[in-house]
């Protein structure tokens, strides 16, 4: 108790040097009074941590909305440069396969740099890959097309692992579940505004003389983006802060000690710029392991039905390319909706096992209900079923990452999270190479491939039902209440 009072003096005098008690006093949010007695006044949550979140959420819209922003328009791009379906298909495989080997370094920088310039790097990258979109709208220009949209896809990796680090650092530890599930939000809704948009926006023609039109819609979609990527560029430039003042959580602050050099008998002595040494450690964690596998399979199934959705759409509705977009728009909504419910849900129980396993079961009785509801000739009946498959499917992305930040604390949140997606663009290639080999070798008889990947789904479920639920960040968070 002495030395923790000792330490809080200590932190208090290099506070008032550094000016952050003006900070604190003019921008402190008022804490829970088991939070704020005695020596936990020093716990504080900061008014900025919104502005934070809601530029990460614009900025990560805009680079997901261009992983789904050409595959739902297959048909159309095929015909305009005149491409095979296999090319098209690798404008979303391209993201997969750029994160792969980038995540180690990219999640070396994040915990070396910080939040601020990893979000500055995949900002920078994401408008740059999308000016040179704009000037490959000629029918010839498929290769500087492809190119722009790779550079879009390799910014990526300052994305996807950035969630579950932005809400620990900035947000208390009752918030820490929904604030990952916003952050995951605006990839989702990246995804969802990548199915609708371009149907609506690039018209398919059906007259040759026609077609160079296409180009125009092409251009005019790809300079929209162009300029939103532009302005949240400089937003983030000019307002984007890497951590506040104060740790808002007793685990964060065990944290901020280990960075500091200070010994704490709350917690592990880990030592947080051993990268390679962090990586070890997670990987000889079993349960880790196995949430590393399990992730990667109910994503990259995700990813293979969002690569052929309007493949398969079209093979039992023929012309319903905009309701392959909205179909896959019901998916993306559905798993929003799914992603906040599971958000609140962690924030009040901590039942982290329990949550992950029910939804990854009803995910994959989905999957079922999916692959068969086609051959019903009604495609209302399709928008049911793919509603209720991404709520679950979708509504596990921040379930993964929480659940990883619990059995791995105190690893960085960048690290652990950035090798599940790791997992996930692998499975995600292979699922879905496999499932559009299926589709050319069975005569386009979607239900193999569709069961193939609902397989997939049965074998996930059964691996996470052997994690054992070692919550080690909530029992740091609650020593709080026991100093």
């Amino acid at each position: 108790m002495t030395s923790s009072l000792t330490h809080y003096e200590d932190l208090e005098a290099e506070n008032e040097r550094n000016g952050a008690q003006k900070v604190l006093e003019n921008t402190k949010e008022s804490l829970s009074p088991t939070e704020t007695n005695g020596i936990l006044l020093r716990l504080a949550v900061y008014p900025l941590r919104w502005v934070i979140l809601a530029m990460f959420v614009l900025y990560s819209t805009c680079n997901a909305f261009q992983w789904t922003q050409l595959v739902i328009i297959t048909n159309i791009l095929e015909k305009y440069y005149q491409v095979s379906t296999l090319a098209v298909s690798w404008t979303s495989i391209i993201y997969m396969v750029t994160y792969i080997p980038l995540i180690f370094p990219a999640s070396w920088f994040l915990q070396k740099k910080g939040l601020r310039w990893s979000v500055i790097l995949g900002s920078l990258g994401t408008c740059l890959g999308s000016w040179i979109k704009v000037f490959a709208t000629g029918r010839d220009q498929f290769v500087i097309l492809f190119t722009g949209h790779s550079i879009v896809a390799i910014s990526q990796i300052f994305i996807l692992g950035i969630p579950a680090q932005l809400a620990a650092t900035w947000f208390p530890s009752n918030q820490v579940s929904s604030a990952c599930a916003i952050g995951v939000f605006g990839n989702q809704l990246g995804v969802a505004l990548g199915f609708v948009l371009p149907v609506l926006l690039v018209k398919n023609r059906a007259a040759e003389e026609e077609v160079v039109l296409i180009g125009g819609d092409l251009f005019r979609m790809f300079l929209g983006v162009a300029v939103v990527t532009s302005v949240l560029l400089a937003a983030i430039l000019l307002f984007f802060k890497d951590a506040p003042p104060t740790p808002p959580s007793r685990a964060q602050e065990i944290l901020w000690h280990q960075r500091e050099g200070v010994r704490d008998g709350a917690c592990l002595q880990v030592e947080q710029d051993d990268y390679k040494g962090s990586i070890k450690r997670l990987m000889t964690n079993g349960n880790y392991v196995l949430l590393l596998i399990t992730y990667g399979l109910n994503v990259g199934v995700f990813y293979a039905i969002s690569t052929l959705l309007n493949s398969v759409i079209l093979i039992h509705f023929k012309g319903a390319e905009e309701d392959a977009g909205k179909i896959g728009l019901v998916i993306v909504i559905f798993g929003m909706m799914g992603s906040m419910v599971c958000g609140v849900i962690l924030d009040k129980t901590h039942a982290y096992k329990t949550t992950t396993l029910l939804v990854y079961l009803f995910s994959c009785l989905g999957m079922v209900a999916y692959t068969f509801t086609f051959r019903f000739g009604h495609i209302e009946i399709v928008y049911i079923t793919a509603s209720l498959l991404g709520f679950f499917m979708t509504g596990y992305l921040p379930l993964g990452f929480e659940f990883a930040a619990e059995i791995t604390f105190p690893e960085s949140e960048g690290t652990s999270s950035g090798l599940l997606n790791a997992s996930a663009q692998v499975f995600g290639i292979i699922c879905t190479l496999s499932a559009e080999r299926f589709l050319e070798i069975t005569g386009k008889e979607d239900r193999i491939a569709n069961g193939l990947l609902a397989g997939v789904l049965l074998v996930g479920t059964g691996l996470t039902a052997l994690i054992k639920p070692d919550y080690r960040r909530q029992k740091a968070s609650q020593a709080e209440h026991k100093i």
